[in-house]
This record gives C-alpha cells, sequence and structure tokens, in this order.
C-alpha cells in the first residue's frame, strides 16, 4: 500500500463525518431523557447508565478496533463500525425494556469505536505527530457543534415523534455516511504500518502502555473527558428535574455553553502555536481546578447561571487540556497510531465513563459531583511542575 497523498479538505470532511457517530449518540437525547426515565419506570440514574455504558463499549472495543485498523486498514474497519452503529440504533429505537435499550448501547458503541479510532488514526497518518495534536483540536472543535445543535433537533423529534425518533435518526444517519464513505473515503494506512504478529497480542498493547509519556497523557484525557462525562449526565436531571427547566430553556442553557465550547476547541491550535503545548495543558488543567472552586462556592445558588457559569470556564479548560495532551500522547507511535488511538480512546472514554459510573452513586449533588471530576485534574497538574513532568512534556522552543 502506497503512503498517503498530501491530505485535503475532503478528507478532513470525512474525518468529522466519523467521529461525529460519538457525540450524536450521546446528546442528540438529553432532552428525552426524563421522559424515557417515565416510561421505563426507573430512577434517572439508570437512564445515564444509557451513557456509561456507550462509553465503555467505545471505548473497549478500541481495543479491537485500532489492531484492525492497522492490519486492514482505515476504511475497512470505518465502514464495518458504521454498520453496526445502523443496526443497532434501529434495535434501540424498537428496545421494549430498559435492559434491551441497554445490550443496543453497548453494540452503538461498539460500532462507533471503530468510527472514531479510525479518524484519530487517519490523522496521525496524514498530518504527522506534532500536527495531528492540532488537527484534533479543530475535529474536537466539530464535534463541539453537536451539543449545540442535537438536543434542539432531539427536542424536536422527541416533541414530534416520541424519543425513539431520536435512535431512528442516527440510524439513517449512519446509512448516508456508508454511502460516503464507501465512494469518498481514500485509504490513508501508511505503507510501513506495523501489523505483523497475532491481531490481539497483549505485546501489541504494552509496545504503547510502556510509555510513560503515553500513560500521563492518556490519564489527563481520560479526567478530562470525565469531567464533560459529568456534565452530560447531569445536566439534564440538575436543569430540568431539579430546576424545573422547561426542554425549550434546557437546550437554551446547553447550548449557550456548546457555543463556548466551540470557540475553546477552534482556537485551541492557535493557542498551542503561539504558547506551546505545555502551556497551553498548564493553563487548562488550571482553568478546570479553578472551575472546580467557582462549583463549590456557588453549589447552594439555585439557579441555572450557577451551575452553567463554572461549567463554561470549564469548557475552555476541556479543550486545551484534550488538544495538548492527546497529540502528545500519540506523537511517538507512527507505525502503531492505529493501537494508540485506540488505547487512547479506552482511556478516554471507557476509563471515564467507568469512573463517572462509580461517581454518579455516591449520593453527590450535580454541583458537588462535577466539583469532584474538576477538581481530580490538580494532582496532574502538580506533576506537570514537576522535574519529570517536565521531560515528559518539554516546553517547546517558541
Amino acid at each position: 500500500m502506497s503512503t498517503p497523498s498530501k491530505p485535503d479538505s475532503r478528507l478532513v470532511a470525512l474525518m468529522v463525518l466519523l467521529v461525529l457517530f460519538s457525540p450524536l449518540a450521546i446528546d442528540i437525547y438529553l432532552p428525552a431523557m426524563p421522559m424515557m426515565a417515565v416510561e421505563y419506570d426507573v430512577v434517572p440514574t439508570r437512564i445515564q447508565d444509557t451513557i456509561s455504558w456507550f462509553l465503555v463499549s467505545l471505548g473497549l472495543g478500541q481495543l479491537v478496533a485500532g489492531p484492525l485498523a492497522d492490519r486492514f486498514g482505515r476504511r475497512p474497519v470505518a465502514m464495518a463500525g458504521i454498520t453496526i452503529y445502523a443496526v443497532s440504533s434501529a434495535f434501540a429505537f424498537l428496545a421494549s425494556s430498559l435492559d434491551a435499550l441497554l445490550v443496543a448501547r453497548l453494540l452503538q458503541g461498539a460500532g462507533a469505536c471503530a468510527t472514531s479510532v479510525c479518524a484519530f488514526a487517519a490523522v496521525r497518518d496524514s498530518f504527522g505527530g506534532k500536527r495531528s495534536g492540532q488537527m484534533i483540536s479543530y475535529l474536537n472543535g466539530a464535534i463541539c457543534f453537536i451539543p449545540a445543535l442535537a438536543p434542539l433537533l432531539g427536542a424536536w423529534l422527541t416533541a414530534e415523534f416520541g424519543w425513539r425518533a431520536n435512535f431512528s435518526f442516527m440510524a439513517a444517519y449512519a446509512l448516508v455516511a456508508l454511502a460516503l464513505v464507501f465512494f469518498l473515503f481514500r485509504e490513508t494506512r501508511p505503507a510501513d504500518t506495523d501489523s505483523s504478529g497475532p491481531l490481539l497480542s497483549p505485546a501489541r498493547y504494552w509496545m504503547v502502555l510502556k510509555e510513560p509519556v503515553f500513560i500521563y497523557h492518556g490519564m489527563l484525557c481520560l479526567l478530562a473527558m470525565s469531567v464533560i462525562l459529568a456534565y452530560v449526565t447531569s445536566v439534564p436531571v440538575r436543569l430540568i428535574n431539579g430546576l424545573g427547566l422547561s426542554m425549550e430553556q434546557f437546550t437554551y442553557w446547553f447550548g449557550i455553553n456548546a457555543v463556548f465550547n466551540i470557540f475553546a476547541s477552534m482556537t485551541t491550535p492557535k493557542i498551542m502555536d503561539r504558547i506551546g503545548s505545555r502551556k497551553t495543558l498548564n493553563g487548562g488543567m488550571l482553568l478546570l481546578v479553578v472551575a472546580g472552586c467557582v462549583m463549590g462556592a456557588l453549589s447552594h445558588i439555585q439557579t441555572a447561571w450557577a451551575f452553567m457559569v463554572p461549567v463554561i470556564m470549564s469548557s475552555f479548560g476541556f479543550a486545551w487540556v484534550l488538544g495538548s495532551a492527546a497529540g502528545k500522547a500519540l506523537e511517538p507511535f507512527g507505525q502503531r497510531a492505529g493501537t494508540a488511538a485506540a488505547l487512547l480512546g479506552v482511556f478516554q472514554m471507557s476509563g471515564a465513563g467507568v469512573l463517572v459510573s462509580i461517581t454518579q452513586r455516591a449520593g453527590l449533588s450535580e454541583a458537588h459531583l462535577l466539583m469532584f471530576h474538576m477538581l481530580l485534574l490538580a494532582p496532574g497538574l502538580l506533576f506537570l511542575w514537576s522535574a519529570k513532568g517536565k521531560r515528559w512534556h518539554a516546553a517547546e522552543s517558541q
């Protein structure tokens, strides 16, 4: 297989198409979660499990999707993932019980994991180790359009056709994406990709996991993602059930945060160019810790703004941490980009999903839950200031 040609706008657009599967599956039905809890006659925490289970499957599935993408190429694995996503979305639409819905969500996460790992591996293939961190920030900026638009669409679909229509929309999106990828996506896997040996050999993963730079930055991605996951699973309960906001008011506040998230993610590459990835990472973690302190200080105020202001602050911190940490984690693995991207997905998705699922059962209020996850970045920030942290993420010469 030949080395891919210079990346163009079509490739970037297709990568955006692939990474949108995951946030679409999370955000579109958020306004419908209270209605789903009523129909299935369960507490809201059980409906929140539909997101946590999806993320666990999304992350763990990448342990298989990554090596498959290295062995067979990004294009066929992405197409297989889209097909699984479409079928499982149909199963979710037909689910007659919460248990059936949870199984469908596990399958949906398995499909989305393939599209995600292929998108990030293709970015690493096409843009190289240094530039890929900035391109990941642009992809995250595109992903952030979904929290702005999907809940609005989901609210309309739920009001007009019921909550199940959200899953029929996901199936339709997958079918359109499958056609576009089939006709437009050219393979990006480099000719020298290391695809030898057993597909699921522990040695394949160990080559990545033994790199301390990957472990450190992967953990930062996990902790940053747990802040976002704690937010998206808690915000419907806090704003709709707790504060009595209407679905329209909920989507208004959710959309405002998404606008700031888009701005933060789209400007992160420019910030990294100007001050370097180390200072960007430092600023992002510091901002998340400060946001946690603000959340704690405002937690007694029963208004939407008191909950959302520190969340908006954390949107900038999340974008800066993920943009600078994800690229650094993938940087050493040019010949194992698929496997490295898969393991980063396990940290970022499954790790965050398990962590948030556990902390949601600790009896904390939504505000204190978010405060806890924001403050978990503090040890990582202190380590960045240490001598070893300065070696693992050195400052770039300006």
